[in-house]
């Protein structure tokens, strides 16, 4: 079995929607909560020093998007080669969504 290479409206598609799901995990407020169980956070309040408990790695896993990007984008890419639409079908909410937020900051840049 070749690997296939999405074409550009599919590739557009999981790349907007990989983007969109790393930014859920690193950096939306609403996964603060978990994000900071993972990360060993805890109650930890800026500008004390971090907690020993503070994993360092996995908090640069977490919010780089070149690091947990690349394993979205993969998982998105291994998808798409065993379930093409479903994937796309999968892709598309989080699309729209990342829509919504690229109008809302264009819009609000244009009304300041």
């Amino acid at each position: 079995m070749t690997p296939d290479v999405p074409g550009p409206y599919a590739a557009f598609l999981l790349a907007v929607a990989a983007y969109r799901i790393w930014r859920l995990l690193a950096e939306d407020d609403i996964l603060d909560r978990p994000r900071r169980y993972l990360l060993g956070l805890g109650d930890w309040q800026e500008p004390d020093p971090a907690p020993d408990t503070y994993r360092t790695k996995w908090a640069e896993l977490l919010t780089c998007p070149w690091c947990l990007g690349f394993w979205i984008a993969l998982t998105f890419w291994v998808a798409w080669q065993l379930e093409p639409a479903w994937t796309l079908w999968f892709a598309v909410p989080w699309v729209l969504s990342a829509g919504v937020a690229l109008a809302n900051a264009i819009i609000g840049a244009l009304t300041e």
